[in-house]
C-alpha cells in the first residue's frame, strides 16, 4: 500500500499518487481546500462545488485554477470539465466529447476514453476513487460513500470500463483519495446489517468501541441492576472503514492489490486541509478528483 503525497508548493494545492504521476498521458489530481479565492469556509479556499454559500464566480475560477494546475489545459484553455448531479447511487456514465455543453446528468460516476476532456465527482467526506486503463488510455472516476459502497459502485465502474473501452482489470490502476477514515467515520447498527448482508467480509470493515465513563468505572457498585450480567451496559459506537471496502470490491473485480494506492487522508482528522461535511455540521466546500487523458500529440 502507497500513500499518496501533497505535490505543488503554490496554491491551489493537490493531493497526488505516485503510482498515477508515472503514467505520461494521464491528467489527474484530488484537490484539497487549500489555495482558491473563496471566502466562504475560511480564509482563501479552493471550494469546487457550486454551494449555496459561495458565489459561483468564485467556484468556477476556483475550477480554472485547479484544471490548470493539474495540467488539463490545451494552450491557454482549459479542458471542458463533466461533472454530475451525485445522488449517493451507482449509475455510472460513460462520457464523450458529445456531453460538453450538455445538460448534467444524475449519478455517481463518470468513464471515458476521449481525450481532451476532465471528469470529476466531487466529495466532503465520502471518496473519490480513480481508475485508469493503462493498455486502452480510458479512465474513471467515482463517488462512493456508504450507499455508493454498498451499491458496489467502483467494482461495477470496472465492469463498465471492460463493457465500454476492452479493460482488463489487471491493466488498471487505481487510486483512493482522501475521505472520512475508519477512525472517524462513526455510523448505525442499520448500516453495519446492511454491509453483513451484502459481502462475506461486511463485519470486518467495522469497528466497535464501547463510551467510557470515568464515574461507572471508579464505582461500578453505583450502577448495579437486577439483569443479568448484573449491571447496566455502556452503549457501542460503530465504525465503518470505507477505504477497505472499496479496496476490497476492487480486488474482488480483478484490480491487483498492489495496483491500488491509498491516499490515508481523512477529512476529519485534517479538516485544515480537507473539507468535511460532518466536521463543519454541513457549511462547508466541495473538493474533486479529477482524471483526463492527454491528446496525441500530432
Amino acid at each position: 500500500m502507497a500513500t499518496a503525497v501533497t505535490r505543488a508548493r503554490t496554491s491551489p494545492k493537490s493531493v497526488q499518487s505516485r503510482r498515477l504521476d508515472s503514467i505520461p498521458w494521464l491528467v489527474f489530481g484530488f484537490s484539497t481546500r487549500v489555495g482558491g479565492v473563496s471566502k466562504a469556509y475560511g480564509g482563501r479556499s479552493l471550494n469546487l462545488g457550486f454551494t449555496p454559500h459561495d458565489q459561483r464566480k468564485n467556484v468556477e475560477r476556483n475550477r480554472e485554477l485547479f484544471l490548470k494546475q493539474i495540467g488539463a489545459i490545451d494552450g491557454h484553455k482549459v479542458w471542458p470539465l463533466i461533472a454530475l448531479r451525485q445522488i449517493h447511487s451507482d449509475i455510472i456514465h460513460r462520457v464523450s466529447s458529445t456531453y460538453v455543453g450538455q445538460p448534467s446528468m444524475s449519478g455517481d460516476g463518470l468513464i471515458t476514453n476521449t481525450p481532451g476532456i476532465a471528469i470529476a465527482v466531487q466529495t466532503a467526506d465520502c471518496l473519490p476513487v480513480i481508475l485508469v486503463d493503462t493498455k486502452k488510455r480510458a479512465v474513471g472516476v467515482f463517488h462512493a460513500g456508504w450507499r455508493g459502497t454498498l451499491r458496489r459502485i467502483v467494482q461495477k465502474g470496472v465492469g463498465e470500463m471492460r463493457r465500454h473501452f476492452g479493460t482488463s482489470p489487471g491493466d488498471i490502476e487505481a487510486a483512493i483519495g482522501p475521505g472520512v477514515g475508519g477512525c472517524c467515520y462513526q455510523v448505525g447498527k442499520e448500516v453495519q446489517i446492511k454491509f453483513e448482508s451484502q459481502f462475506a467480509y461486511g463485519s470486518e470493515l467495522f469497528r466497535e468501541v464501547k463510551e467510557s465513563d470515568p464515574i461507572r468505572e471508579k464505582y461500578p457498585l453505583l450502577f448495579l441492576t437486577r439483569r443479568a450480567p448484573g449491571h447496566s451496559e455502556l452503549p457501542s459506537n460503530l465504525f465503518l472503514d470505507l477505504t477497505e471496502a472499496n479496496r476490497r470490491q476492487l480486488i474482488d473485480a480483478g484490480v491487483s492489490a498492489r495496483r491500488i494506492e491509498i491516499a490515508g487522508l481523512c477529512t476529519v482528522c485534517r479538516n485544515d486541509l480537507l473539507f468535511s461535511h460532518r466536521v463543519e455540521e454541513g457549511v462547508t466546500g466541495r473538493m474533486m478528483a479529477v482524471a483526463g487523458i492527454r491528446p496525441a500529440k500530432r
